[in-house]
């Protein structure tokens, strides 16, 4: 059942001297499944770029200014992808950001899911790092290859099996009644009985929790299940 490892997720680094702003991108990239480190100035991000997929820079900082500071790094040959996240709007200023090595750049203030998607496409477009992941407690659903990971381990389940945990896992700690399942996940098949869906669930269940121990899905007597 058991095969296979997870490959690893985009570092991300961010700089920024704004404690608020630097814990909500922190937040919401860890959220999309990123690894992040973060700095509230330059000091010690040179020495920290080893394994970094991308850098999100502020420009107004303490010490070096943000878009000098990367100039710095593309002139010792550093080619990490760099987003600016700058109060500096003004058309003169983003074209600097450009000439100094930047690949984007984003106005504060800023939309949040804009800046999401701007993350996974400059990840993407450069280095073809894709991000499609729904993480919940220890389990990882890759979207890009349909492949389930318990602790970072691949799990190889059945395509009936992926989907009805992925219906599970977008619709967490919500009941689901039989009757919602068989529409959703076996599209209204005539010859689907409930009691099929029961065997699917507890087939899906032993290959997630072998042991019984973790209880991601529950019965709810009467009426279906739930992901816990």
């Amino acid at each position: 059942m058991i095969g296979g490892t997870l490959k690893p997720i985009a570092k991300i680094l961010i700089v920024e001297d704004d404690s608020e702003i630097l814990e909500l991108e922190k937040y919401h990239l860890e959220k999309e499944g990123y690894r992040v480190e973060t700095f509230l100035s330059t000091k010690n991000v040179e020495s920290s770029l080893d394994g970094v997929d991308l850098i999100v820079m502020d420009r107004k900082l303490p010490g070096i200014e943000g878009s000098d500071f990367i100039r710095y790094l593309r002139d010792k040959g550093i080619d990490i992808p760099v987003i600016f996240v700058s109060s500096k709007t003004k058309d003169a200023d983003i074209i600097e950001g450009f000439l100094n090595g930047g690949d984007d750049y984003i106005r504060k203030p800023f939309n949040i899911e804009e800046f999401l998607y701007r993350v996974k496409a400059m990840l993407k477009r450069v280095q073809g790092i894709s991000n499609d992941r729904i993480m919940y407690k220890d389990i990882i659903v890759n979207l890009d290859e349909r492949k389930v990971y318990i602790e970072e381990k691949e799990v190889r389940l059945t395509k009936l099996e992926y989907d009805l945990l992925l219906f599970f896992l977008k619709h967490k700690q919500k009941i689901l009644d039989r009757e919602i399942l068989l529409h959703e996940v076996w599209k209204d098949d005539k010859d689907v009985q409930k009691r099929t869906i029961n065997v699917t669930i507890n087939r899906l269940r032993k290959k997630i929790d072998p042991t019984g121990e973790k209880v991601y899905i529950v019965p709810i007597h009467g009426i279906g299940y739930k992901l816990l």
